[in-house]
């Protein structure tokens, strides 16, 4: 539910709402066209030797260098000969200097010839684990018993009980604060209601629990991937050395401030709410929906309410915003948002879109929970959250356009990467809800534009065939008020309890069973009432869902990172001290013509450079190809092409060392790739040289 029929100015809102809708598309094809580069997950830039290389000599050591900052341990580097035996110290070196992200480990002396293999692993700035290997060769390739990992980091089943947890996490998180936002913005009578109790302190729970969880998962999680490893102290040690360790223990405190919170609002809050009519909430709450809403007398004026809740009201939405927003910020300081481009202004961001989905999503559990479980909400509750929802959407929109441009950059990664096929589908299915929300917001205004009708849940519970008053004399759950249709609390009269145990109990699960079908009798009187449940039920349901993908988009490699280490996208750009790495589909047209060419032009910078290809057939095994010629062209200022034909170091490996590029631009880099005597084709892209 996004807006309000019946409020002017949330109409005059909703009119406005197609045009911040393409001015939102504008913007993002302005970023997108603007982009810049940027990382999220790490990875990995160049090694030394290199992937598939065959060296002469037996190296000293083996470096690996990376695009951002990553945290890595003795362990992470691992060097295998071609039996499967370690042949590194075991030590790690830190080799970072300035923007140049390197690390290594020696080897042992004396190394025999043969292909060795390069497995490693390390944690991404944004807590997220990640792994790799690749061979080379001293002498000449040999065959070797050693398998590459094709199993990713984080993975197994501790991936998947990581995986859980941070969902239950987020999921906590939107009932908690939505369910707070809910009472204290949209109905304050709500705190001393049972059903929405419930909500919100076992959404705490889950929270707590699943913090916990990924607490203790987190060194399985990020190394062996066993789960005996959740009982080594000294991993966990190390953990809460790391800023997601740091990020985990500050929820942990900021979760016992809002169990504070929590025990005040269900406790001191509830209890003078509890006391007040409807009127004197809505009044209290600023809003009136008729003139019977108007003072009352005289003598209130100028005079303090003992039960006054506006002062309590006000200073519990100061300390629920803060701590809310604390919790939130524990996510936005330890992933995403906190590494690559404008993290300034990124986790920010990313505080206020967490904030948003909470109110947003976490209200829609509220409102549900609360048109199912709690018959006596009002028309004006449902009208504030209608507001709140849509302001909650204002806020989402912007920021997640802000989020898409930093983490795809271009829209090539939009659909041609994971990352950016997740963000379509939460994209659509953020629409769906927006269509479910319109159709709640048609309830909202029939229950607005509808008079109440006291009377109607009598109608209706005797049309069935049974009055409340019935069901009164043989459940005693209170009396019915005269003309009003509300049941009124009485003390029950005592019933006589059977001699027979098993026939009591008999009794009580009828008494309880009649009770329960009465409530839904009166629940259901109003058929707007239920018609806007049944639509807020459709919204919680996609809402699932969508929380669902948003956890598996924040868990993924973000577009940007995977089109610099592919290269799909429209240019390459080189970072300074890092190599340019791109990769070419290729087809021939002929048989077994496709295939793909890996460049690496190292360092990627104006002068001499390295040039390394690598071909790969179709099924991704080396393709020896019979010729393979490269030309460097810059456009802009009438240079090339500079023809440059690679020499063969290994089946399907070319180099060519001392390769001048005199001038800094964007160059055009054309490969040709020949696989038979007749079939033969280009490909070309782009790069820029700084």
């Amino acid at each position: 539910m996004t807006a309000t029929a019946p409020a002017p100015s949330t109409a005059r809102a909703t009119a406005f709402l197609p045009r911040l809708v393409l001015v939102l598309a504008a913007l993002l094809a302005t970023l997108f066209t603007a982009a810049s580069p940027a990382a999220a997950h790490a990875a990995l830039t160049a090694s030394d030797p290199e992937d598939g290389a065959v060296v002469a000599t037996a190296p000293a050591q083996v470096t690996l260098s990376f695009s951002e900052q990553v945290a890595m341990g003795d362990d992470s580097i691992r060097v295998l000969d071609p039996q499967g035996k370690r042949v590194d110290t075991g030590e790690l070196r830190d080799m970072c200097s300035g923007n140049t992200i390197r690390y290594g480990t020696a080897l042992h002396a004396g190394l025999p010839n043969g292909t060795y293999t390069v497995a490693w692993q390390a944690v991404s700035a944004d807590s997220h684990p990640i792994s790799g290997a690749f061979t080379f060769s001293i002498g000449a390739p040999s065959a070797t018993d050693v398998t590459l990992p094709t199993a990713q980091a984080g993975g197994g089943p501790v991936g998947i009980a990581y995986g859980i947890a941070r969902y239950a996490a987020y999921g906590g998180f939107t009932v908690l604060v939505g369910g707070a936002a809910f009472i204290l913005l949209c109905w304050r009578r709500g705190a001393a209601e049972r059903p929405l109790q419930k909500l919100v302190v076992r959404a705490w729970v889950t929270l707590t629990a699943a913090t916990l969880a990924m607490l203790v998962l987190r060194t399985p999680y990020t190394g062996s991937g066993n789960f005996s490893d959740v009982f080594d102290l000294d991993g966990l040690r190390a953990v809460l050395q790391t800023k997601t360790g740091a990020s985990l223990v500050s929820r942990l405190l900021l979760l016992g401030a809002a169990a504070l919170f929590v025990a005040v609002l269900f406790g001191v809050y509830a209890r003078r709410v509890a006391g007040l009519g409807p009127d004197e909430a809505d009044r209290a709450e600023g809003e009136t929906d008729g003139p019977e809403q108007t003072d009352r007398s005289d003598e209130a004026d100028g005079a303090e309410r003992p039960d006054d809740t506006s002062d309590l009201t006000f200073g519990l939405a100061i300390g629920g915003a803060v701590v809310s927003g604390g919790i939130a910020a524990t996510w936005a300081l330890s992933e995403h948002a906190s590494t690559g481009i404008q993290p300034g202004i990124a986790m920010p961001a990313d505080i206020l879109h967490l904030m948003a989905v909470a109110t947003w999503l976490g209200g829609l559990a509220a409102l549900l929970v609360t048109l199912h479980k709690v018959p006596g909400i009002e028309r004006a509750a449902v009208r504030r959250f209608s507001r709140v929802a849509f302001v909650s959407v204002l806020v989402l929109a912007v920021t997640g356009v802000y989020q898409s441009w930093r983490q795809l950059g271009s829209w090539s990664a939009l659909t041609g990467t994971d990352y950016g096929q997740l963000l379509l589908l939460k994209i659509g299915l953020a629409a769906v809800l927006l269509g479910l929300a319109y159709v709640s917001r048609k309830w909202t205004a029939r229950l607005a534009d509808a008079p109440a009708d006291p009377a109607t849940a009598v109608a209706v519970v005797g049309s069935a065939g049974q009055t409340s008053a019935d069901v009164s004399r043989e459940t005693d759950p209170g009396a019915v008020s005269e003309g009003t249709g509300v049941s009124r609390e009485t003390e029950p009269v005592p019933a006589p309890v059977p001699a027979d145990p098993e026939r009591a109990a008999q009794l009580a699960r009828q008494r309880a069973a009649r009770e329960s079908a009465l409530e839904k009798r009166v629940r259901d009187a109003d058929p707007d009432r239920a018609g806007l449940r049944r639509s807020v039920l459709a919204e919680a349901a996609i809402a699932v869902i969508l929380l669902a993908v948003t956890t598996v988009l924040t868990s993924t490699e973000p577009g940007r990172t995977v089109e610099r280490e592919t290269g799909r996208g429209s240019t390459a750009t080189a970072v300074p001290d890092r190599a340019v790495k791109i990769t070419l589909p290729f087809d021939t047209g002929g048989p077994n013509g496709k295939g793909s060419v890996r460049l690496e032009l190292d360092p990627g910078r104006v002068g001499a450079n390295t040039l390394h290809l690598w071909a790969d057939s179709a099924d991704g095994t080396p393709f020896d190809l019979p010729e393979i010629k490269v030309a460097f062209t810059l456009p802009a200022k009438d240079i090339g092409p500079l023809p440059l034909v690679p020499e063969q170091a290994a089946p399907g490996h070319w180099t060519a060392s001392g390769v001048q590029l005199p001038l800094a631009g964007e160059w055009r880099i054309d490969v040709t790739v020949r696989t038979s005597d007749i079939d033969q084709t280009t490909v070309q892209k782009t790069v820029k040289i700084g």
